[in-house]
Formats: C-alpha cells, structure tokens, sequence
C-alpha cells in the first residue's frame, strides 16, 4: 500500500502506450461504462489511450487504498470532477489530465487539486484562443514576449487556467477571464489573482511541471504548504 504523507501531493508521470500484453490487465479494471465509453472512439488510437489512463488511474489510486484497482467506484461532483465513492474517498483527493500520448495523474489527502497537461505542438489557434478566453492583462502579456516565446507562453497560461478551474471543481465554467495566471514558461510556483475575491488567490498555490520533452503542465492544490513528490510509471523525471 502507498503512502501518503501530509501536505505531499504525488504527481505521476504515465506513458500510454501499451504493449500488447499489458492491455488485458489495464482493460479489465475498467468499469462498464468506462469500457463503453472506450468503445465510443473511432480511432484505435484513441480508445488505447483513454484505456490506458482510465487503468492507470486505477491501479495508482488502488495503491495507496490498498484495494484491486477494478474495486474502485468513482462518483462526480455537480460539475463532473471525480471522486472516489467509497470511504477512502473522505480523505484522498486525486485528478487525472492527459494528451497525446501521457498522462499526469495527481494524488494528495484533505485538500483539492487539478492538473492540466497539453503536447505543444498540437494544432491551436493560440492567439484567437487567448483573446476569446483570457483576461486582458494575460493576453498582453503573452503578447509583450518574444515572437518565438508567444506559444509557449499561451500554454504556460492555459495549463495554469485549467489546472486551478479543474481543482475547484469548476471545469470550464469558471469564466477564464475572471482571473489571472502569470504567463512565463519559467515560472516554477506562478502567481494567482483573484479581482473579485483577493483572499481567494490566497487559499491556493500554483506549480509549473515539465513531465517530458514537448509537454508542458500545471498543477493546482488548496493550501499554501503543499509539496510535490514526482513519480513515474516508467522512468524518473523531473520539472
């Protein structure tokens, strides 16, 4: 059984590209409508990764539950944020993002936490995006950087954005322009503001994650103490 300490959050790391000997055991844990959900994707491709993902999580979350990962029973808040439906799931926290190829898989006790992941280099209209989305302030920031920084410096934003919405348990109903993230790539703990409710901004702290080469990833957690162990699935890694 994994262990958790206080005020830690683990944020693993996972490759979802399966062998084809690993697939049955992944796909197994899944729940019914986990697996009829899989079956909706047109692409083989697609149906792996969301397998992959759904069994990861599930065999990480059992670990530090001490339960077969195929156990787990999953509610959702009034907006879709998961949970764990069983007694574990008073205390243990967890959010899950992927793109491409990986996924980022955060687990902590007693606070709430959202994690965002993107592949820069998929196809965006980043600056049409910043504009319709973001607040002023951010779109020109982003603006203000280099001409070779502005992409980097727009998914640097978004992440930040969708991890601390997701850790609410907001998803995309929190307007985006209702606060604002710095936009610097190199930013390791960015800044949070909050106009209509400073305290807000207070109650959270932001971290800036480089899983693997090409991808760029935020996390958000309540609380101000908080300290990231990172994990992998496959091989150590670093921000």
């Amino acid at each position: 059984m994994a262990r958790l300490e206080p005020a830690v959050v683990d944020v693993w790391s996972v490759g979802l590209r399966l062998l084809p000997s690993e697939r049955p055991s992944l796909a197994e844990t899944l729940s019914m409508e986990e697996r009829a959900r899989a079956a909706r994707f047109h692409f083989d491709r697609d149906r792996e990764r969301f397998t992959a993902a759904r069994g990861w999580l599930r065999r990480i979350l059992g670990s530090y539950c001490g339960r077969p990962p195929g156990d787990l029973v999953f509610t959702h808040g009034p907006r879709g944020k998961p949970a764990l439906a069983s007694e574990d799931g008073d205390r243990l926290r967890f959010n899950l993002a992927h793109s491409s190829g990986r996924a980022l898989i955060a687990v902590t006790r007693d606070r709430e936490v959202g994690v965002d992941l993107e592949d820069l280099q998929r196809a965006t209209e980043w600056e049409r995006v910043a504009r319709r989305f973001f607040a002023a302030g951010e779109v020109a920031a982003i603006l203000g950087q280099p001409a070779g920084a502005r992409r980097a410096a727009f998914f640097a934003c978004w992440t930040r954005k969708e991890a601390y919405a997701k850790a609410r348990g907001d998803g995309l109903a929190l307007p985006f322009d209702a606060f604002e993230v710095s936009v610097d790539p190199a930013d390791e703990e960015p800044s949070l503001t909050t106009p209509s409710d400073p305290d807000e901004a207070l109650r959270w702290s932001l971290h800036s994650l480089r899983p693997a080469p090409g991808f760029m990833a935020a996390l958000a957690v309540s609380g101000r103490e908080a300290r990231l162990r990172r994990l992998s699935a496959e091989a150590p890694w670093s921000s």
